[in-house]
């Protein structure tokens, strides 16, 4: 699981303050006050969460795709159909987080009347991290999952090209005294958007994490951006083939179910070009205490980790083992005490929008300041 460290010449600026100034720089661009809320959520909580990659740092792409007429920012979603305990979303090309809100809060609705629910969206949008919407689940006493699929950018299994997305998976549940259990992962080795980070951070990828453009290994953010990223566990020989499974999964739950573009044919993300992303979601809702009476499960899940969390650790482990969804929830705690992090090409590129949109970013502190 990651730790994070602040970025140099870094700022801060108060959660609430950044995410204010979002949803107002969001109606700017003709986005109505409801849905800029959401996706100010979705965005800020990510900075909060030290998910740099999935948070405010994509308003620039976000607002570019808005004025090249990319994406429809007033768009709302549509239900098409439903059944028992399934439904299917059509966002009409809008805000992929508006969309994905309704979808999943639909799925938290029909769980505590079916015990489970499962909501599909097409035709949607970038919707930042998968773990928002699990965790919205988790917050109403459930278990979440949700997912999506997204542009080519993995390499398959004993593949070269980039032919399926990152295609992340997120999975919350509530854990009492130890709040939320919450993975919330690429079915890649790293998104893209950490490879963005690393590039404009100047920092090398990890090596396993991608190949270049000839299929060889590569440290190089930009040689990672000609080539592909890697499945979850590399190449074959240290369990890629488990990871490309997963991603495959994710395409299918989303993309081929909903009937969405799927796999090699999904346009570039952010691409004011290539015409609209028709990405494909899914959202999942189980309601626990259908099983049992209420509060077993949470019991349950607390004794669960108190013994994770008791076993022996490894002799250079730094602390204890951790449960999924801890680092971020820390890092989400310590944004609360000192602001979210940006670091500086982060923090330009909101000044320069407020700027061109005649809505001035805060003031903010600098790291150490």
């Amino acid at each position: 699981m990651p730790t994070y460290a602040d970025p140099e010449g870094g700022r801060l600026l108060a959660g609430d303050e950044l995410q204010a100034w979002t949803a107002a720089l969001l109606e700017r661009f003709e986005t109505p006050p409801d849905i800029a809320a959401d996706v100010a959520d979705v965005l800020v909580t990510a900075d909060r969460r030290a998910i740099a990659s999935h948070g405010t740092a994509r308003l620039p792409q976000y607002i570019a795709l808005i004025e090249s007429g990319t994406m429809d920012p007033e768009a709302r979603p549509e239900l098409l159909r439903s059944k028992a305990a399934i439904a299917l979303f059509d966002a009409h090309n809008g805000w992929g987080h508006h969309a994905s809100r309704v979808a999943m809060d639909a799925a938290i609705e029909g769980a505590r009347d079916a015990g489970s629910y499962t909501a599909v969206v097409r035709n949607s949008n970038h919707f930042g991290i998968a773990g928002w919407y699990a965790l919205r689940a988790a917050d109403a006493g459930l278990i979440g999952i949700s997912m999506t699929n997204s542009s080519p950018l993995v390499a398959a299994t004993r593949g070269v090209d980039p032919v399926l997305g990152t295609n992340p998976l997120a999975v919350a549940a509530p854990a009492g005294e130890r709040g939320h259990f919450c993975l919330d992962m690429a079915t890649s080795t790293i998104t893209r958007g950490k490879v963005e980070v690393a590039s404009r951070r100047h920092e090398a990828l990890q090596p396993g994490w991608a190949i270049d453009a000839e299929g060889r290994p590569t440290t190089d953010p930009a040689a990672a951006f000609e080539g592909a990223l890697l499945p979850l566990g590399g190449v074959e020989e240290t369990g890629g083939h488990k990871g490309y499974g997963l991603t495959l999964l994710v395409d299918i739950l989303t993309g081929v179910l909903g009937g969405s573009t799927a796999a090699p044919l999904i346009v570039p993300l952010f691409s004011t070009a290539a015409g609209k992303a028709d990405l494909g979601q899914a959202f999942m809702a189980i309601d626990p205490d259908a099983l049992d009476e209420p509060g077993a499960f949470v019991a349950r899940m607390e004794a669960e980790f108190d013994l994770l969390t008791a076993a022996r650790t490894a002799p250079d482990a730094p602390d204890r083992i951790l449960i999924p969804g801890e680092p971020e929830a820390e890092a989400e705690r310590r944004s609360a005490e000192r602001g979210v992090t940006m670091d500086v090409e982060h923090h330009a590129s909101l000044v320069e929008l407020g700027t061109q949109a005649g809505i001035p970013f805060p003031d903010t502190t600098p790291i150490g300041g």
